[in-house]
């Protein structure tokens, strides 16, 4: 049995005793020596014994007494027997541990006699049931005298015993109650044995293993016996040292892998924690493995997912501007140049909506495994978002190298892929940067790239162009754009202009169209051409178009009632899946009635066949809105988006009524729209009227409406209600001259 083990602590280490430490020789030896002395006391003196006989006596009776009090004061019981195995001498502490036999404690008893009675009482119940046979072996154990063993007492209590042979043949005992240091081996068995981390104990002095617990049997696939030929550094794959010999904190043990090997050859990567204690008598130290080879693969899958495109397994943006700072380093110091290029594939879109995403998926990594294939060891390759890929060519001497690269890749990417029973082909373009003459840093190149690439996209899909500093002026014009748009729309300073929509029979306004304006401090009316694309790219559409529609409402409700405000309202507002509200809150907060609003909207729209779209304008349109189809006849197929949808006003673009007068292609279109809108029960309002020749046209044709600068320009709030305070004048006086001929 272990004298003492040491357990472990979160903060130290606590010695947990198994047993007292063995009395010292020189100390029983004494206690022998007393008892003969005291064996058969004789304290009474003699009436014919000299003076100084009775003073020895007193002197003996002191010693006597000395002697007890100094016994009944030592922690543990104490018994002496004289070699017969009568009791001699026995301190407090005895007693106290064999408080159920103490009545039968005294000098001459024999101890066989109170172990006999003992077994009877059931004090002993390790007798039970073969009462001699334990008597017999108590009493061997006795009178050969040598060993330590314990004795359970029918209380619970755990005592160990140790005796040893006076000179004489007497006995000499030590009792000690290890009860509590039981319980904690009991508690610590448990915690080892039953515990589901692998537990080994190690030797300090030789690292041998000196015991396991199941779950490293389990865990490693050694059994017991072959664990306890081998040394702790048997299972170490590479390191050296032992996990005890470097003193770290709980931290770096925490922060340390080690790596075992089992018994099948199979690496583990593990955190190990370790206290000292004494196991078997022996200096030993307690490991706790904590085997982390699961989790450090997940660290290992999710450091990788960080970094590299979940889809083709290229490096992502991150990893790219790694990989770009570094080269652009090397290339500081010499005269060799970097070529990024950028490259996008055309259409593939079409690719997603035609054949579905799985298939577009494959087609990417088909691209990015030809892509890899057509690229040497030392370049770089990323997939930056859903269709684009950039190329990383360092130790060029001269653009034309990016060239040849160029070329070589919109080769390999235009062959067919076979997907899915689908041949499929796709086209790319290229945007190509130079470093250091395009830029410097990661960041730049991938932006001057990507402004070349938007530049071949627009001169002519399928080829490559090379970064040029103007790009850089307009995109950065562009964002100056975009920055003083963010503010002004925060900052309420973009205002509603109106447009008049004339009845063509009677000439009086029948509503106005709100066209956004922007006052801009240094640059004057900046044209809604050169702001609302950048506001739709960054998605500043939506709180724009919500201005608009608020301010709009709001106007219109201090107009006549029979005059209708009609609003533009873009695609990207109708994905952001809130514009019911927002048009219903427009409403409620201005007092607008819902009969008044029109809102507008382009082919565009229609053209994503989305039941979204669709739910959305029919519930418009139930609140009692009145839903326009915006630039009719300039879309894919116009006829059968107005079976899709019933449309209150159809609005003919501006292309078909310019030269009116002198096109027989326009007036048979015109013609053809107007009789549809007739049979449809749709009212046909023509864009861009600007002539008397178109107007006189439009009116021979049956156009219900016209709007244009023949009749007005936009205008702010203030000069409409002029306008319309001037036209119920006139409708006052009842004059047949309209206020728009």
């Amino acid at each position: 049995m272990p004298q003492e083990l040491r357990s472990l602590g979160a903060t130290g280490t606590c010695k947990l005793s198994f047993g007292s430490r063995k009395p010292k020789k020189r100390k029983l030896a004494a206690l022998a020596t007393a008892g003969q002395r005291l064996r058969k006391p004789r304290f009474a003196r003699a009436p014919h014994q000299p003076a100084e006989s009775g003073a020895a006596i007193i002197e003996a009776r002191k010693s006597h007494d000395r002697l007890r009090q100094a016994v009944d004061m030592l922690p543990q019981g104490i018994v002496i027997l004289d070699p017969e195995g009568r009791y001699v001498l026995w301190n407090k502490q005895y007693s106290e541990i064999y408080s159920k036999t103490a009545d039968l404690f005294a000098e001459g008893a024999r101890l066989e006699d109170t172990l006999r009675i003992g077994v009877a009482r059931g004090d002993y119940p390790e007798a039970l049931g073969h009462e001699d046979e334990w008597i017999a072996d108590r009493l061997k154990k006795l009178y050969e005298p040598g060993k330590r063993h314990e004795q359970t007492l029918s209380d619970g209590r755990v005592i160990l015993i140790e005796e040893r042979r006076t000179e004489d043949g007497g006995v000499v005992g030590l009792r000690v109650d290890i009860t509590e240091l039981k319980q904690r081996e009991a508690s610590f068995r448990l915690l080892f044995d039953g515990n589901p981390v692998p537990m080994i104990v190690c030797a300090l002095d030789d690292e041998r293993i000196l015991g396991v617990n199941e779950s490293a049997v389990a865990h490693y696939g050694y059994s017991r016996a072959e664990f306890e030929k081998l040394k702790i550094r048997s299972l170490q794959a590479f390191d050296s040292e032992s996990p005890w010999t470097i003193d770290r904190s709980s931290e770096e043990q925490a922060a340390r892998t080690w790596k075992h090997v089992k018994a099948d050859g199979t690496l583990i990567d593990l955190a190990i924690y370790s206290r000292e204690l004494t196991y078997a008598e022996r200096p030993a130290v307690l490991l706790a493995l904590m085997d982390i080879t699961e989790r450090k693969r997940a660290e290992a899958r999710l450091a990788f997912m960080a970094q590299h495109d979940g889809l083709t397994g290229l490096p992502n943006r991150n990893l790219l501007r790694q990989t770009m700072d570094e080269m652009l380093l090397h290339t500081r110091r010499s005269p060799e140049k970097v070529a990024v290029l950028m490259l996008g594939l055309d259409n593939f879109k079409a690719v997603n909506e035609t054949l579905g995403h799985a298939v577009g998926d494959k087609l990417l990594r088909g691209v990015a495994k030809r892509l890899r294939s057509s690229l040497r060891e030392d370049d770089a390759l990323a997939r930056l978002n859903s269709d684009e890929f950039v190329i990383v060519q360092s130790g060029l001497t001269r653009p034309e190298d990016a060239v040849l690269l160029a070329k070589r890749l919109l080769e390999a990417i235009a062959d067919p892929y076979l997907l899915d029973g689908h041949s499929v082909v796709i086209g790319a373009s290229i945007g190509i940067a130079m470093a250091p003459g395009d830029g410097d840093d990661s960041e730049k190149l991938l932006k001057s790239a990507d402004m070349a690439l938007s530049r071949a996209k627009l001169d002519a899909r399928g080829t490559f162009a090379f970064f040029e500093a103007a790009l850089d002026a307009k995109a950065q014009t562009r964002r100056k754009i975009e920055v003083e748009l963010r503010d002004a729309i925060q900052n309420d300073v973009l205002r509603p202009y109106y447009q008049p929509l004339v009845d063509l029979s009677s000439g009086r306004i029948t509503g106005f169209e709100a066209l956004v304006r922007w006052p801009h401090p240094e640059r004057g009316m900046v044209s809604p051409a050169e702001f609302i694309p950048v506001a739709e790219d960054t998605g500043l559409i939506n709180p724009l178009g919500g201005l608009m529609l608020r301010r709009a409402c709001f106007d219109a409700a201090t107009w006549p009632d029979d005059v209708r405000v009609a609003v533009n309202l873009s695609p990207l507002q109708f994905r952001s899946g809130n514009l019911l509200s927002v048009v219903t809150d427009a409403l409620k907060h201005s007092g607008l009635p819902p009969r008044r609003l029109e809102l507008e909207i382009t082919e565009t729209l229609l053209l994503e066949k989305s039941a979204q779209v669709l739910a959305t304008l029919h519930a418009l349109r139930a609140l009692g809105v009145r839903i326009s189809m915006d630039d009719f006849g300039t879309g894919y197929s116009s006829l059968s988006y107005l079976r899709s949808f019933p449309f209150d006003k159809i609005k003919i673009d501006q292309l078909f009524v310019r030269d009116l007068g002198a096109n027989r292609e326009s007036q048979a279109i015109i013609r053809s729209i107007v009789s549809l809108g007739k049979g449809l029960g749709v009212i046909i309002t023509a864009e861009g009227v600007e002539t008397e020749a178109e107007l006189s046209c439009l009116r021979a044709e049956g156009c219900d409406e016209g709007q244009g600068f023949l009749f007005s320009k936009a205008r702010p709030n203030a000069e409409i209600i002029s306008l319309l305070t001037a036209q119920r004048g006139i409708d006052g006086d009842e004059s047949d001259t309209a206020l728009v001929a």
